[in-house]
């Protein structure tokens, strides 16, 4: 789960070669469900629930033309702004699971300034929110009981596979260590945004995190119908 697997949608694969390419991988990888997640924000990518939908379909299609053994649904990746927050009020939201869970992202510099309202607002609404990469935001790396505060509210956290393999930083990747001791990861997800990501992402199936990563109690294979 957490990719950026349909075309010209965010900053994610700009063809259907470039998924094709992707999702080839992960098929030969073992990897047979695929849940994908483009980005939705007002000021970068104010795309639609019907947009998302209609690139789905297209990749459905192109899954069935190459006969590959995986599938895809797709949900989003809400950064938590003025535009998610009218897209909560109308219902207008893509989650997966059978539980709701809806993938959410903060703002690189600081988290909103009212994070466990919002948090609240989301669970009020049905959904299980779940922060995409908690170990990637700076201000979590000085403020870990923060962290602690977000998961005492419910919010569950999924951590991208290639912080572990060095891809964003030593820094992030001692981050995502600290979140693997703590058992504080719920889902691990690839955050896969274009062919060239896969070399990183392939580094991490002979390391050791592998067996760290296979102690926590994810949530992968779990309710993601």
């Amino acid at each position: 789960m957490h990719s950026h697997l349909l075309p010209g949608l965010d900053d994610g694969v700009t063809s259907l070669d470039e998924t094709l390419t992707c999702l080839r991988q992960l098929a030969d990888w073992g990897i047979r469900k695929v849940i994908t997640t483009p980005h939705v924000s007002r000021d970068w990518y104010p795309t639609s629930s019907a947009a998302i939908q209609q690139g789905l379909a297209d990749v459905r299609a192109l899954i069935a033309e190459h006969q590959l053994p995986i599938t895809i649904d797709a949900a989003a990746e809400y950064l938590l702004d003025d535009f998610f927050l009218d897209l909560l009020n109308k219902g207008d939201l893509l989650s997966f699971g059978d539980k709701r869970y809806l993938l959410v992202e903060t703002g690189w510099s600081a988290p909103p300034f009212q994070l466990a309202d919002i948090l609240f607002r989301i669970q009020t609404r049905g959904y299980v929110p779940v922060l995409a990469h908690p170990e990637r935001y700076k201000y979590y790396h000085t403020d870990r009981d923060a962290l602690a505060n977000l998961r005492e509210t419910g919010c569950l956290f999924q951590l991208n596979w290639m912080s572990l393999s060095g891809r964003y930083g030593s820094q992030v990747e001692k981050q995502a260590r600290f979140l693997l001791q703590q058992q504080w990861v719920d889902f691990i997800g690839s955050d896969l945004h274009r062919p060239g990501d896969l070399k990183a992402m392939a580094r991490l199936l002979n390391a050791k995190d592998l067996a760290m990563l296979e102690q926590q109690p994810l949530l992968n294979t779990m309710s993601l119908g």
